[in-house]
């Protein structure tokens, strides 16, 4: 079976990509730095469910030291495709730390780019965003529309990956397909989103704090959605972006009343200004990745918010105490 490098290992999305990987009879070696970028308990509970798995390798270190990749050469040769979800992400933490992300984001991917090309690996799966279609967008959004207006650093550095990826593919023949997310929700997510903070501040009697006036849409897409597109894209495709997104829009105020009806208790709310580099709404179109990959969602957005806040009261004794910035 094959050998896959996966960064950002004890991410959100990297653990299920892993756990689907290895279900398969893949080996898998994962790398991440386990930064404080947000709380780590959501990190460590992760890892510790991938540490379980047969034919998966740890590394801790971090895609930003170059001398890595010379390592990984010589201790794991038998490598034939990298999934790179490394990254920095979050859109607001971005404006405030932006040389992190650009030595994260930009500088790690060519790290990564790298390591391909001496290596002769022939197959490169990478993250990037919605964020980086800017602030309005046709809806629904397609990889042709407009990406070269990003608000802020975050999608600016994701752009930076995504072309240079596309220079190693046309100067060392690198096989890349790049996913741009729209708003991965699930199990563990991330306690900057909104479907972790809501559960959270809802479950735990907390303020619930909305940017606006809680109308701006979201098509919110569920993680094992998202991991089994990831795994499609390592098929040949020579170079292509390609969205991953739900096929369910919502507005945000209406995220919180499924919430609060899941968790029978209602939120007191308190809303606050929109922040700037927040957009209006967002909604994928992923006929690309249904005629590149026969990739359809098909998990609902009643199921996956169902799903999410199981797993929080599970898991209650520990997430309540989580960070939710």
């Amino acid at each position: 079976m094959s050998v896959t490098l996966v960064t950002g290992a004890a991410g959100f999305i990297a653990r299920r990509v892993i756990e689907l990987l290895t279900a398969e009879g893949h080996q898998v070696v994962g790398i991440d730095n386990l930064n404080d970028s947000y709380d780590v308990r959501l990190k460590h509970w992760r890892l510790e469910q991938l540490r379980r798995l047969p034919g998966f390798t740890f590394l801790q270190e971090d895609i930003c030291r170059t001398s890595l990749f010379t390592e990984i050469a010589r201790d794991y040769p038998q490598i034939d495709s990298v999934i790179h979800l490394a990254a920095r992400a979050g859109v607001r933490q971005a404006v405030e730390h932006p040389e992190m992300y650009l030595q994260t984001n930009a500088n790690g991917t060519l790290n990564i780019l790298e390591h391909c090309r001496k290596n002769n690996i022939k197959k490169l799966v990478m993250a990037s965003t919605s964020s980086i279609y800017g602030a309005n967008p046709p809806l629904p959004t397609s990889e042709d529309d407009d990406s070269s207006h990003p608000l802020q650093i975050y999608a600016a550095s994701k752009k930076a990956a995504e072309v240079m990826a596309f220079t190693y593919h046309h100067l060392f023949n690198l096989d890349v397909t790049i996913f741009r997310f729209f708003t991965v929700y699930g199990p563990a997510g991330r306690p900057d989103m909104v479907m972790f903070r809501f559960a959270q501040w809802v479950a735990e009697g907390k303020p619930v704090t909305i940017t606006g006036d809680g109308s701006q849409m979201r098509g919110f897409t569920y993680l094992d959605d998202v991991a089994r597109g990831v795994i499609l894209g390592l098929k040949p495709l020579g170079y292509e972006i390609i969205n991953l997104g739900g096929h369910e829009t919502i507005s945000i105020i209406q995220l919180l009343t499924k919430i609060e009806a899941r968790l029978d208790r209602k939120a007191v709310i308190n809303y606050i200004d929109k922040h700037p580099a927040d957009v209006d709404a967002n909604w994928a179109n992923v006929e690309k990745a249904r005629r590149l990959l026969g990739w359809e969602p098909r998990v609902s957005l009643d199921e996956g918010i169902t799903n999410l806040v199981d797993w929080y009261m599970q898991n209650r004794s520990w997430a309540c105490q989580v960070l939710t910035p």
